[in-house]
């Protein structure tokens, strides 16, 4: 066989290895960085990285882990993720300090947001102080001036502020000391503090110990959202791979809707023990799931139509509490106002593109 043969062999060889090569890598999934809590919204996302959903449409899951909302936010300006959920409450600072867009539901959580107190507690003593809210215990006596264990800036404040509300009460009349949620309740089953505020899966684990429930959210005349957000330069960079994940994300939650409960069961144990660090009992398994509901694809496009929209009459009730405890400015309050007089962070956009594509 003829020199240049031999060449043109090796050349043509070396030709498909790199077009093989560029194939492969223009086939490798895109490097999908979300942020979570080790809460009841992450299941959708950890079990479809279970299934290889992401794979499917050409993504690759990163669920990065973090303790609260707060903690999520800190972490945006250095890029380490894209898409998050978190609760209503850090949605509004997320919106107001780095212009985070609510893009979609995560669930309601209104009833896994929870006022706790010991069982010998007078508070218990006390139901329907305030005939407008015949579910929730206590009065302005026995609650005023008591130490209470919270996350500050975060759904657990958010329903301690709700709950005080009820009462006549603020935060200036209670004395609030800040801790991370798993070091909130290792504080209150030492002894320290009178009350402390939970949110989902930790309340549980409050309620195991004999911790009784003073009130919730929606007990206490308010509701919360999980809501997911995404940073706006993330969003505009990656438009389309925004869609597969949405349309990933809304298979998990026809996943939640359609299957029984008790089935569920064993996966969300397993989810729990092995991305939040909780040992759950079946039981309290269950309560997390009845306890979150959730809202499909088409639900949550109409749910956002409205003038106010839900997620925005939602928002506008925690902006309101943000301004009226001073936690948030008013010139931060006006940077999430439009000039129409409405939430500037909230939008449709791609769950009414994943309904389309």
């Amino acid at each position: 066989m003829k020199k240049s043969t031999w060449s043109g062999i090796v050349i043509l060889s070396v030709l498909l290895l790199l077009a093989g090569f560029a194939t492969v890598q223009a086939q490798a999934p895109f490097k999908f960085n979300t942020a979570w809590e080790p809460e009841h919204e992450t299941f959708i996302m950890w079990y479809a990285k279970e299934k290889g959903w992401d794979k499917e449409v050409g993504l690759d899951f990163n669920l990065l882990y973090f303790d609260s909302g707060m903690g999520m936010l800190e972490a945006l300006p250095a890029k380490q993720w894209g898409i998050g959920a978190l609760g209503g409450t850090p949605a509004v600072v997320g919106a107001a300090r780095y212009g985070t867009k609510v893009i979609a539901i995560g669930n309601d959580e209104s009833m896994a947001n929870v006022v706790l107190v010991r069982p010998d507690s007078p508070i218990m003593k006390v139901k329907g102080w305030n005939p407008k809210y015949p579910e929730v215990y206590g009065s302005p006596e026995l609650i005023k001036g008591k130490t209470i264990i919270c996350t500050t800036v975060s759904s657990g404040h958010f329903a301690l502020s709700t709950w005080l509300k009820v009462f006549g009460l603020k935060d200036s009349d209670v004395v609030i000391k800040n801790m991370d949620p798993f070091q909130c309740v290792a504080a209150f089953e030492a002894g320290i503090g009178d009350i402390v505020t939970l949110w989902a899966p930790h309340m549980y684990v409050g309620i195991s110990k004999g911790w009784k429930v003073a009130g919730d959210i929606k007990n206490s005349g308010a509701g919360l959202p999980i809501v997911v957000i995404a940073d706006p330069e993330y969003l505009q960079k990656n438009e389309a791979q925004v869609v597969k994940w949405m349309k990933v994300y809304f298979r998990g939650i026809d996943m939640l809707k359609s299957t029984p409960t008790a089935q569920l069961v064993p996966m969300y144990k397993k989810f729990m023990k092995d991305f939040c660090g909780l040992e759950m009992t079946d039981e309290m398994c269950k309560m997390d799931l009845e306890s979150h509901p959730v809202f499909n694809l088409q639900e949550q496009i109409k749910m956002f139509s409205g003038k106010p929209s839900v997620p925005e009459a939602w928002e506008l009730g925690v902006l309101d509490f943000f301004t009226s405890q001073g936690k948030l400015k008013k010139e931060d309050a006006a940077k999430v106002m439009g000039a129409d007089g409405r939430l500037n962070f909230i939008t449709d956009k791609y769950l009414k593109m994943a309904a389309e594509k």
